[in-house]
């Protein structure tokens, strides 16, 4: 397995203290005492294959619902540029170029201008798109009332909340279509001139991690006795009520010791994320866990469990989170992966991943499959007929 060292820190920079019980330092003497090692990130190819994989199916879905915003469904080539701009303007023309199964390309003779439109079969599967809608409102209601919880002043600045509107799946019009038609769980207020998204009301049912309903379901958080003592495994994972599904790269070969202070950590207690964060002092080795845990939460709320780092580092003052976020994400590399394949650095929840596929999805994704799968792609073949509600819990 290929390795590439990307760090070359020294240990006075990490965001954690040596009494951790993960605590690794970036750079480590060697036997001869002159030259330090680089600290090895090993990289997760299936997970750097995602961000490969999007590319044309982004392209795809976005020319999607620029044609459906027009007037009649339909748009003038010659129109196309002034949407997406000179550049990608021949992105989108190789698009359409070659997926005929779901751009009609018409026009183009006599005073007739060039046009292009969905293709019967994806114009027939884009109408399905309203229930996946609906079946996502009360997702979106409820994960959105969760980013406020996880807040500290349980409000969020409305730009944030834009800023991450897409990895949410909220839609374009989610001030209204949501804020506005749920006045008993959100209002808009401004706050030293700063428009805030503002939670109405807390619900201690809502106050729950997507770990722990996942461990719920396995029967790990037993109500007498606690989980049974295991021995200490090879892949890090420790069955208990603070442990954290540990999935390490491939070419990663934990030692003993590595292992042993792994599961002293992944069996430290901590407070919910949901607690106030500055209730706590961050000095202590149950809140930087906690810290781990909020970022847990916080990717699972997005549709894709993923954000970029940018986005994750735009929350800093409402979550408390570490100031060097990023070295805060390598340390927990069998929960995070950090992949800078794409136009952006993007951070995945491993656990959320089986190789390049994502293993729980919204409503939105299923549809946005079903449609994609017109193009050739398998996932979920363009004849099958999909139950949305199925993915709904």
């Amino acid at each position: 397995m290929k390795r590439r060292s990307i760090l070359s820190l020294s240990s006075s920079t990490i965001p954690c203290q040596k009494s951790d019980p993960l605590f690794v330092s970036v750079r480590q003497i060697s036997s001869g005492g002159s030259r330090p090692k680089k600290k090895i990130y090993h990289r997760d190819h299936q997970l750097d294959k995602v961000m490969d994989l999007q590319k044309k199916p982004s392209l795809i879905l976005q020319l999607k619902s620029i044609i459906q915003s027009q007037n009649n469904q339909c748009l003038l080539l010659r129109d196309l540029e002034k949407e997406v701009g000179l550049v990608a303007k021949w992105n989108f023309m190789s698009v359409i170029e070659k997926y005929p199964s779901i751009f009609y390309v018409g026009g183009g003779s006599g005073k007739e201008l060039p046009f292009v439109t969905l293709a019967r079969k994806a114009e027939k599967i884009a109408s399905e798109e309203g229930e996946a809608w609906n079946l996502m409102e009360p997702i979106l209601v409820k994960n959105l009332r969760k980013l406020l919880m996880l807040s500290v002043d349980c409000r969020v600045p409305l730009e944030k909340v834009e800023f991450i509107g897409n990895e949410l799946g909220l839609p374009q019009d989610f001030k209204k279509s949501l804020i506005l038609k749920y006045p008993e769980y959100f209002s808009i207020k401004d706050v030293n001139g700063r428009a805030y998204l503002v939670l109405e009301n807390w619900d201690s049912s809502l106050a729950v991690t997507a770990r722990e309903e996942r461990f719920a379901r396995e029967g790990v958080l037993q109500s007498a006795g606690g989980p049974k003592k295991v021995r200490i495994t090879k892949d890090g994972n420790y069955v208990g009520p603070f442990a954290f599904k540990m999935c390490f790269a491939s070419g990663f070969r934990p030692n003993k010791s590595y292992l042993e202070e792994l599961q002293k950590w992944q069996k430290l207690e901590f407070p919910s994320p949901y607690l106030n964060a500055r209730r706590f002092d961050v000095a202590d080795p149950k809140a930087r866990k906690r810290v781990v845990a909020v970022l847990h939460e916080l990717l699972s709320l997005t549709m894709e469990k993923r954000m970029t780092s940018a986005q994750l580092d735009a929350f800093h003052s409402e979550y408390l989170l570490p100031s060097k976020l990023v070295l805060c994400l390598i340390k927990h590399h069998g929960i995070f992966y950090i992949t800078n394949k794409g136009a952006r650095s993007t951070v995945f929840l491993k656990e959320a991943y089986d190789g390049t596929r994502l293993v729980d999805k919204c409503p939105m994704l299923m549809f946005n499959d079903r449609f994609i799968a017109l193009s050739g792609r398998k996932e979920i073949s363009s004849s099958d007929s999909v139950n949305y509600s199925q993915v709904v819990t």
